[in-house]
This record gives structure tokens, sequence and C-alpha cells, in this order.
């Protein structure tokens, strides 16, 4: 169950990363609720997810990982923005880095 915490604060931090680029600065005002109330659920899901034994560590890296990630991806899809092979690149290298994390962690 703290897994699936974790992805929804994982989803709700890109909601609100996504919509504060749709919101252009702040510009459109529409856009400030769900900003305001993605990045408050995603930081509440991921003090949740800490608070039942998730180690900061991991929690964060998956957060952070993830979040680049389908950012990069969701902006590409709704944005239009780049999204190179050197980009691709990188969001794996996140990943085997979180991974490497986890099993230091999982080992220790």
């Amino acid at each position: 169950m703290t897994w699936l915490i974790l992805a929804g604060a994982v989803l709700a931090e890109v909601t609100a990363t996504l919509s504060l680029r749709a919101s252009e600065g702040l510009r459109k005002k529409a856009w400030i609720a769900p900003i305001a109330a993605g990045y408050a659920l995603a930081f509440g899901l991921l003090a949740v997810a800490l608070a039942a034994g998730v180690p900061v560590g991991i929690a964060y890296g998956i957060w952070a990982a993830c979040g680049v990630a389908l950012t990069a991806v969701g902006a590409r899809v709704f944005f239009k923005e780049a999204l190179t092979r050197r980009m691709g690149v990188g969001i794996v290298l996140i990943a085997v880095g979180v991974l490497i994390i986890e099993l230091g962690v999982v080992s220790h």
C-alpha cells in the first residue's frame, strides 16, 4: 500500500508541474488551483509514505526520478517539447541510480 501512496505522490507532483507549464508562468489564473492542490497532495502523500516506513532515500529517489521521467514524457505529449535520445539516456541513468540506491538499502 505504501508504494501506491508513493505513486500517488509522484502523479500529483507531475500533474502540478505540467499544470505550472500550462499556466504560462501563472498568467493563466485557472491553473493556480490545480498547481497548489497538486503540490500539496504530492508532499502530503510523500509524508504519509515516509511515515509508513519507506526509507527517505528510496522514497525521494523514486519520487524525483519518476517525476523527472514522467514530466519529460508529459511535456512531450501535451506541449510538444523535445524528448531527445540524450534525454532518454538521462532518464535511464536516473532510474539505474535509484535502483542502485534501493539495492544498497535492501542489502544492508
